[in-house]
């Protein structure tokens, strides 16, 4: 069935504490993720990036935290790494992420639809600086969400695979270091 993302789940954008304060940030505070942490990010569960801010940054600016299992999209520079959150976290304004109504879709199901859905998101970006999806076309945007039963079924062949990736990855990484 055929749903606006915003009718499945809620669309949050993110945000930036001004860095002229020091003090909203810290090696060891609330994880805090750009696109750049998604770069060459290829597991499908993410808990921090490179920099984490505090209570103060996250009160001081536009950031959202999000609870574990939101998928987390950019949106612009580039638009369509995705992941999930593996535990509470936040973004900077260069994601639309989405905090999925569990009784519509599963998170991992709505991951791989919107790893699906890069060129698409693409299609419908705008700007002329850089291309972006703003938050209104992001809630807009229309997927292909079947019943839950039929997600866990499809979820019990793609996730063996994807972990299997994931772990040949992490021997392949182990082998170069």
């Amino acid at each position: 069935m055929k749903y606006k993302l915003s009718e499945i789940g809620k669309i949050v954008g993110g945000g930036t504490p001004s860095s002229k304060h020091e003090e909203y940030y810290t090696p060891n505070g609330i994880p805090w993720l750009t696109p750049k942490d998604l770069s060459n990010y290829t597991n499908m569960y993410i808990s921090r990036g490179a920099r984490d801010i505090t209570e103060e940054g996250l009160k001081k600016s536009s950031a959202k935290l999000l609870p574990a299992k939101s998928i987390l999209v950019s949106s612009r520079a580039p638009i369509g790494y995705v992941a999930i959150a593996n535990n509470s976290i936040t973004t900077n304004q260069g994601f639309k992420s989405i905090v999925p109504n569990t009784e519509v879709v599963i998170p991992e199901y709505l991951y791989f639809v919107m790893k699906k859905s890069k060129a698409a998101l693409e299609q419908v970006s705008s700007g002329s600086t850089f291309k972006e999806v703003s938050t209104k076309v992001m809630a807009n945007f229309e997927v292909d969400i079947p019943s839950i039963e039929v997600q866990r079924k499809i979820l019990t062949y793609l996730m063996p695979i994807s972990q299997k990736i994931e772990l040949n990855k992490r021997i392949n990484d182990n082998l170069a270091a």
